[in-house]
């Protein structure tokens, strides 16, 4: 057996299988100087079989920052002497063509302290990976690539928390920007917001047009999903002004972006949803479903969470209300919170609180209609706006129409303007600005205050 082994295993053999590999393979003395190398490293290095013997390993490499990882790595493997090293690198040829390689570092202390270097080209597979992470995420590339259930179809039900945001009136916003000022500020504002997203712990699922579709507790399991959702939250409300900041203020002065976000915790099953053809990693259930209900409650600048959410965090949170809603078609109403931060971490700018009032004398008359889901209804109502709010967010309406908490309205005046009944105050509804179009800020502006 040892001698059939011994030549399977002759030096003409070891040449043919090497020379045959897709793989670079080289072979150095102990001071580095090349041995032997087949024609996938001559061809990788740019040498020829000519530099055996005379040139160590590193000395093949070109003399450029990016090559500075692997050139260490050599070095490293020579004066350590250590059995085994690998790493993923950079490398750049003497054509400027760069490469991510693959390399493993074999020593061989038997063979006079010979080195074997075998490296993988992963160039390509690294630009796949890094683009299935961008237009999935992270978390769901590792789960797909490295997870045994990555590739099955079928899921599990999982206790998650669901985050869902929406941007208030960037649509109709966005008909005011230019394309390209559009695109660029809806792309800082993903940029910024999957940014603290990711650090908090969140999975990405979906891009719903401006808004954000977010699981905490899945694919990896996260004991803490419900604190960290809420924590995360309160960031992303917390860093929306840099992209009001980066973008509108300096090109359009009048145009705010307003963010508002809604939590619930529960059951909800996870895992790869679709055909064998196409699949995505998916989040589905009632869980999912309420949390957007719950988003669709907020105003600008709110968080709203569930009763769920609040159980698994406790006294960490800093509560501004409690409201009891009753979707329609349901048999209870749903109680939720208004969260102003959690722990240390707070809002920092609180949407209802300490709001200065300007009365206007006289007041305004102004007609207004309710919405129906994101349809305006025909039939106009009458009232007056008493006052206006010094930071332009809210408004007091005086109306003898029936309005309710969270009903949805469209101002009429000089131009159409968009708003939530928020609450009451002395017999009025305060209602808040969702969405401030061109002209918004002079109307408010030319509004009678009375001094």
């Amino acid at each position: 057996m040892t001698d059939d082994l011994d030549i399977l295993l002759d030096e003409n053999t070891l040449d043919f299988i090497f020379q045959n590999m897709d793989n670079a393979v080289c072979i150095t003395q102990k001071n580095g100087v090349l041995k032997y190398l087949n024609s996938a490293a001559a061809a990788l290095f740019g040498i020829t079989p000519e530099s055996i013997g005379q040139l160590k390993i590193w000395e093949v490499i070109p003399v450029i920052k990016r090559n500075d990882a692997l050139v260490q790595l050599f070095l490293d493997a020579v004066l350590s002497r250590q059995k085994t090293q690998q790493a993923l690198v950079d490398y750049v040829n003497n054509e400027k063509k760069a490469s991510k390689l693959w390399v493993s570092i074999i020593y061989v202390e038997e063979n006079d302290g010979e080195f074997v270097v075998v490296i993988s080209d992963m160039t390509q597979l690294t630009k796949i990976n890094a683009a299935f992470e961008r237009y999935t995420s992270p978390q769901i590339a590792d789960f797909v690539l490295n997870d045994p259930a990555g590739e099955k179809q079928g899921g599990e039900s999982k206790d998650v928390t669901i985050l869902m945001s929406d941007l208030r009136g960037f649509t109709a916003m966005s008909a005011d920007l230019s394309p390209d000022l559009m695109v660029k500020t809806l792309n800082y504002y993903f940029e910024r917001m999957v940014s603290v997203i990711e650090r908090s712990g969140g999975t990405v699922l979906e891009f719903l047009g401006d808004g954000i579709f977010v699981v905490f507790g899945a694919p990896k399991d996260d004991p803490d999903h419900a604190a960290h959702a809420v924590a995360c939250a309160v960031k992303m409300q917390n860093v929306l002004h840099e992209c009001n900041e980066r973008y509108l203020r300096k090109d359009c002065p009048h145009q705010v972006m307003e963010m508002g976000i809604g939590i619930h915790s529960g059951k909800a099953v996870v895992g790869n949803i679709g055909s064998r053809q196409k699949m995505k990693y998916g989040v589905i259930g009632y869980t999912v479903n309420l949390a957007g209900r719950i988003e669709s409650l907020t105003i600008g600048g709110q968080i709203f969470i569930s009763e769920d959410t609040k159980a698994l965090i406790g006294d960490d949170l800093h509560i501004l209300a409690q409201n009891s809603i009753l979707f329609k078609g349901a048999t209870e109403p749903l109680i939720v919170y208004d969260i102003s931060g959690i722990g240390k971490l707070e809002l920092e700018n609180i949407s209802m609180q300490s709001v200065e009032w300007k009365k206007l004398s006289p007041e305004k008359k102004i007609n207004f209609f309710l919405l129906d889901g994101k349809h305006v209804t025909d039939m106009p109502h009458l009232g007056t706006v008493a006052a206006v709010s010094a930071n332009q967010h809210f408004a007091l309406l005086c109306t003898e129409s029936v309005l309710k908490k969270n009903d949805n309205i469209m101002l009429r005046a000089d131009i159409d303007m968009y708003a939530k009944v928020v609450g009451t105050k002395d017999d009025q509804f305060v209602v808040s600005f969702t969405m401030r179009t061109e002209g918004f800020s002079d109307w408010i502006k030319n509004l009678p205050v009375e001094n």
